[in-house]
């Protein structure tokens, strides 16, 4: 199978079973994602497919043919990170670290789903745009876990990029 991982095309030859998330850390040495739970739940393993968020674990790599992938190695540099990254250093949004890749590219779908006027369900008109609330936030990255806590300085950093800090 061909997979388009941050800009580049890679020809894979997987057992049709295969997770996304299995494709990227285990065949193509993409290891940001992570495999927390395995099962959907935390977060960890997020990545943006044609700019939306996917569960990676749950995304068979058949799914993803002719998508383009993007994953926190994709996202920036060491040198120029991207907004969010350079974020969450500044606001310190992270502890252990284990989420941050699932959180941050999280967070970058979140932002574009709101840029797009995509309602959640504490929106609170659907006549309006959508604000970048706390509560708006909060239920958008409601799928991302983290056990260190780290919530708000997530959230400040997340609002901080969307122009709302």
């Amino acid at each position: 199978m061909r997979l388009q991982v941050n800009g580049e095309a890679k020809v894979l030859e997987l057992d049709v079973r295969t997770s996304l998330l299995d494709a990227l850390r285990e065949h193509l040495g993409l290891t940001g994602s992570k495999k927390g739970c395995d099962h959907g739940q935390c977060g960890a393993c997020t990545v943006l497919m044609d700019g939306r968020r996917v569960n990676s674990c749950l995304t068979l790599a058949v799914m993803a043919e002719g998508s383009e992938i993007t994953t926190i190695e994709g996202l920036g540099e060491p040198e120029r990170l991207h907004p969010m990254q350079a974020a969450f250093l500044h606001h310190d949004g992270f502890q252990c670290g284990y989420c941050t890749p699932g959180q941050i590219c999280s967070a970058v779908g979140m932002l574009e789903e709101l840029a797009g006027g995509m309602p959640s369900h504490v929106t609170p008109d659907l006549e309006r745009e959508p604000e970048l609330s706390d509560a708006e936030v909060r239920e958008r990255m409601s799928g991302n876990i983290c056990r260190c806590a780290a919530y708000p300085n997530i959230l400040a950093a997340i609002k901080d990029v969307g122009g709302a800090a």
